[in-house]
């Protein structure tokens, strides 16, 4: 299992304040827990101590209080594999190296003094930010470095919510600012129902002492600075706080596409939110093409022709279509044979199939149903369910028959006509 670092510079000392993850036995619970932003694995410290019933001896060091802190005790990791993610260069990583990881680093000590289970952390898995030519980023403060930012962060977690069984527990704590709005936007893109955000609070003057790595069980003496005064801090006396964040949960709004393949952020924030904007219907009639929110939905002939005679309706405000009436079936070849050709092998495939079934109206009925359902998967495949539903075919019960209509006004179609 994986867990992903960010590494922040304190007055040139590198510190800990990035992405945690655990994974556990399958009998156990989830498989993944993943904490972004924890300085010096504070939760993890807690999630042990918890485990092991040990919380009495935490109180000063920890805030006891909340359903987030209970919650992640029950799923204390027994094996880990960190990734650290260095958003400023070659040199933080070298330090990073140095402070955590080399001798009796920070992170060593940290293990051996809450006798945490078996961590993997070698060297190598200490990885730098790089623009698109491959040269590491010295900082995330420009435009084009946030956008660098956002898109690694939102693959991280893409990448990480596939597995159905994994459980992400985020904390938006440490690293620049916008890379905490970017990791929390992008669990709530990709975040499932079991995932989890949280932020860690470190009280004063802990949270600034370049020196402190995580509240030790021994007197740890610190020095910093108040003010103009210099002071000197025991790290035992440190308090953490975790505080769990409600987000809302966009997931099951995304294209499938989105979900599983590759996208810039950009590109997914835009396909989140085009389920607000106005819906916007093309159809090529001579290209046998559709269009929805500029982008292409790839139909059938048979598919698109439907599509076609519902907008139609729908501009002649004739919205409601019976579909096992002859005169709409009549209605229906009609169109076919302008769109496709009287000749063609296509026209002659769907008059054949509606005049045998005419007799029986239910079963003229259902000759549209499946290539009904053939557009709704289109159109969610492309745009997502909360995007497609502003286009989809809409069924309701009329007194005697079912009607079928599209829920768009005039003014939200445009027929590009058959030249």
């Amino acid at each position: 299992m994986t867990a992903f670092l960010f590494s922040n510079r304190c007055r040139g000392v590198t510190r800990i304040v990035g992405v945690d993850r655990w994974r556990i036995g399958a009998d156990e619970g989830p498989d993944d827990l993943i904490v972004f932003g924890v300085p010096a694995y504070l939760a993890l410290i807690l999630f042990r101590q918890a485990h092991k019933g040990q919380l009495s001896e935490l109180h000063r060091g920890f805030d006891q209080s909340g359903d987030a802190l209970r919650h992640l005790a029950e799923i204390l990791a027994h094996e880990q594999n960190i990734h650290a993610v260095v958003p400023m260069g070659f040199e933080p990583a070298q330090q990073t190296r140095l402070n955590l990881l080399h001798g009796n680093g920070w992170f060593h000590r940290l293990c051996r003094d809450y006798d945490l289970p078996r961590i993997v952390f070698p060297a190598e898995n200490i990885h730098v930010l790089r623009d698109a030519a491959g040269a590491p980023l010295d900082d995330i403060r420009t435009q084009a470095q946030n956008t660098l930012a956002a898109d690694f962060i939102m693959d991280k977690v893409r990448e990480l919510t596939q597995e159905p069984s994994h459980e992400l527990h985020v904390s938006i704590a440490g690293g620049r600012k916008t890379m905490g709005y970017y990791l929390g936007y992008a669990l709530s893109l990709y975040g499932r129902p079991q995932d989890r955000l949280s932020h860690v609070l470190v009280s004063d003057p802990y949270e600034t002492n370049r020196d402190f790595y995580y509240p030790t069980p021994y007197d740890h003496p610190i020095h910093g600075s108040r003010g103009n005064k210099d002071v000197t801090v025991d790290a035992r006396n440190a308090r953490v706080e975790l505080a769990d964040i409600p987000f809302v949960r966009l997931r099951e709004g995304l294209p499938a596409r989105l979900r599983e393949g590759n996208a810039t952020f950009s590109q997914v924030v835009g396909a989140a939110n085009r389920s607000l904007d106005e819906p916007r219907l093309v159809l090529n009639v001579a290209q046998r093409q559709v269009w929805a929110d500029e982008v292409e939905i790839k139909l059938s002939e048979t598919e698109f022709l439907l599509l076609l005679w519902l907008a139609q309706r729908s501009q002649r405000e004739e919205a409601d279509t019976d579909w096992s009436s002859d005169t709409m079936v009549d209605e229906f070849l009609d169109l076919a044979r302008q769109v496709l050709n009287e000749m063609s092998s296509a026209y002659e495939r769907i008059e054949s199939a509606l005049l045998q079934n005419r007799s029986i109206a239910i079963r003229t009925a259902k000759y549209f149903e499946p290539h009904k359902s053939r557009i709704k998967k289109a159109f969610v495949a492309i745009l997502g369910e909360q995007a497609a539903k502003r286009y989809l075919i809409v069924r309701q019960r009329g007194e005697d028959t079912a009607l079928y209509f599209l829920p768009l006004g005039a003014e939200q179609i445009e027929i590009l006509a058959n030249r």
